[in-house]
């Protein structure tokens, strides 16, 4: 990995931990010494992308990354395009919208329709979603080129849960079937009691960009449940990509 891979490995472990931290944990989570970690902290709080308590000494994010997302969201306002299109979809279903976009070489949540029940799949916005184990990451997976799918694929598959599928042939299986009626469906891949469906994104030129999942809890959704709601998320990604292309694909 490069320096600047480092250091920008370094802002992901602190934006992702959600709380303050030292720079030994820091140091330890990133896989860096001290010395290295504390160096790439002083360039990184120098441009304002990391921030240091005067009193606990600890590490935060800073403000350059919130400066750069509202530059990113006024010159290509994705979120604003696909909002209406999420609490649409939520309303409709009644259970927790979330969209995702791939950037950076990962798939993350970035809008999020809370359902409005007291029971319901909490979904947290700058979650990773992994490929492999959840309907947002299977449908954006199932519509990649199959070198980008046996990249996906080639290494140990994370188990996040007793029904999570690791067998690389069992996930192509699934894409399969995602490809073949236009959405996926995760039944607990990722999360306990949870079953989701999803339909990606995709760009004028083919390629998916991200995803919109609908998320239930099993004690009120089955596969037959997100079998009729898949066509509903489908038809609104194309919505999404319509409206934020400015064209119909």
């Amino acid at each position: 990995m490069s320096t600047i891979g480092k250091a920008l490995f370094l802002l992901d472990v602190i934006a992702d931990l959600g709380r303050d931290i030292g720079l030994s944990d820091l140091a330890r989570l990133s896989a860096l010494d001290k010395a290295t970690a504390r160096r790439f902290l002083v360039e990184l709080e120098k441009h304002g992308f990391v921030e240091q308590d005067g009193e606990t000494r600890k590490y935060r994010l800073g403000a350059a990354p919130v400066r750069l997302a509202r530059i990113r969201q006024a010159r290509f306002p994705f979120v604003a395009v696909a909002a209406p299109f999420v609490k649409a979809l939520a309303d409709e279903a009644g259970e927790t919208v979330h969209l995702s976009e791939f950037s950076g070489g990962r798939l993350a949540t970035i809008h999020v329709e809370d359902s409005s029940q007291a029971h319901r799949v909490i979904v947290d916005v700058g979650a990773a979603l992994p490929f492999h184990a959840t309907a947002s990451g299977l449908a954006f997976l199932a519509f990649l080129s199959p070198a980008e799918i046996d990249r996906a694929l080639a290494g140990p598959l994370d188990r996040f849960c007793p029904q999570t599928v690791t067998d690389a042939g069992a996930v192509r299986e699934l894409l399969r079937e995602t490809a073949e009626r236009g959405f996926s469906i995760s039944r607990q891949g990722f999360e306990m009691g949870v079953i989701s469906a999803a339909a990606p994104i995709i760009a004028p030129n083919g390629r998916p960009v991200g995803a919109l999942a609908v998320a239930a809890p099993t004690a009120r959704a089955d596969t037959a449940r997100m079998l009729d709601i898949g066509p509903k998320i489908a038809a609104a990604t194309r919505g999404i990509a319509e409206k934020y292309y400015g064209t119909k694909r």
